[in-house]
């Protein structure tokens, strides 16, 4: 099985549906974040292993707490996705923290930045002709 064939695609988009559904109803540990994401899901070819990238709404001390909740809990979610999916092998999973969104918003503030010396030339050129 290739690595983006259309069954590892389908593999990869029902692992991540259970994930998520496990992480936010089935773990009471309480250094999970209530606001954690499944962003994305790998599972190699030989099903084997996993990587799931999650995303975690608040500061790096949450992120890392939600992180070393996930690795003690990985265990039990492993032992739910082989109840949920029927595959051969039940993946091992890698957590690994997602930052894109952060990064994103951090772009996105560098941009408005950039942007906003000009918008206020552009606005006092607006106000003297008139």
């Amino acid at each position: 099985m290739r690595k983006n064939s259309i069954k590892n695609t389908r593999i990869n988009g029902e692992v991540q549906r259970v994930l998520a559904e496990i992480i936010r109803g089935e773990i009471k540990d309480p250094r999970i974040g209530l606001l954690t994401s499944v962003m994305a899901v790998e599972v190699s070819p030989d099903l084997k292993t996993c990587k799931a990238w999650i995303s975690v709404l608040g500061d790096e001390k949450a992120r890392q707490d939600t992180l070393a909740g996930l690795k003690s809990a990985e265990g039990f979610i492993r032992n739910k996705l082989a109840k949920e999916i029927n595959l051969r092998n039940t993946p091992e999973i890698r957590f690994i923290m997602d930052e894109s969104i952060e990064y994103g918003v951090s772009m996105s503030h560098k941009i408005d930045e950039i942007n906003r010396p000009l918008h206020e030339a552009e606005e006092g050129k607006a106000g003297g002709e008139a």
